[in-house]
């Protein structure tokens, strides 16, 4: 497991890297600030989701360590392609554990330790999660996604909940802004699948995707987290209002209410 000598140190290397990343470029800088803050909440929501579940305080310290460190791939990727969209440029997970690999970050933890990080890391943003691993990898890449998830819900229905914001294509991924939803996208919500990547054709099916992470997530706290600050219903009422919208709402909220 991690020290709390280990934990600091990682927290202070973080600091420092992701000062490296400084633009004079207002724009640019303000996507590098998005990403470091959202690190720094994904960390305070696996805590909390990590003391719901009654970990012990080693456990909670390797969880923050992974939080802290699952996006590390992204100010990289922004910095060398202008976007978060990995489609369009490289897998920011995969990318993460190289930088980690190539500065030695973790060389004063265990070798088990080390390996639990990097499953998580690596399988934090997949579609699907690993059929073939540990039980402790599997356990703590949950963990992980269910913690990023609630932070990537926050920061979107802030962006959507604030009509006067300018438009940051970057958090968008570069989809367009236009009345479709891909029928694909609502046949697959319907029938209780999240969605994949590729499928999105719009900023609505982007956000029909936030909406069907419901029937992602793992742990009672998330789902009650996800329940109570009322992501479902800030999403359902920034896309066009139409009749399938609400069918596909009133799934993922069954679902949700089935979880809870």
């Amino acid at each position: 497991m991690i020290e709390k000598e280990a934990l600091l140190s990682l927290k202070m290397w973080f600091a420092d890297y992701v000062k490296t990343f400084h633009s004079a470029d207002p724009e640019k800088q303000q996507n590098i600030n998005i990403k470091k803050e959202h690190t720094i909440r994904v960390c305070s929501e696996i805590i909390g989701i990590a003391k719901s579940l009654g970990l012990s305080r080693e456990e909670i310290r390797l969880a923050e360590a992974m939080a802290l460190l699952h996006d590390v791939g992204r100010f990289e990727q922004y910095t060398r392609y202008g976007t978060f969209s990995d489609l369009n440029s490289e897998n920011h997970a995969v990318l993460g554990i190289k930088i980690l690999h190539e500065n030695n970050i973790l060389k004063g933890i265990d070798q088990s330790t080390r390996k639990l990080i990097f499953c998580a890391i690596f399988h934090h943003n997949r579609i699907e999660l690993p059929k073939r691993t540990t039980e402790a990898c599997l356990f703590f890449t949950k963990l992980l996604r269910d913690a990023d998830k609630l932070d990537i819900c926050q920061v979107l229905t802030d962006y959507y909940c604030n009509k006067n914001k300018p438009r940051n294509e970057s958090i968008e991924l570069g989809l367009p802004d236009t009345p479709e939803i891909s029928e694909k996208v609502c046949q697959q919500l319907l029938v209780g699948r999240p969605i994949k990547q590729e499928y999105l054709k719009s900023l609505n099916d982007f956000k029909l995707l936030l909406m069907g992470w419901v029937y992602d997530v793992n742990f009672p706290r998330t789902f009650q987290l996800i329940r109570e600050r009322g992501y479902l219903e800030m999403i359902r009422d920034a896309l066009p209002p139409s009749e399938r919208v609400l069918e596909i709402y009133s799934t993922i909220r069954t679902h949700l209410e089935k979880e809870c």
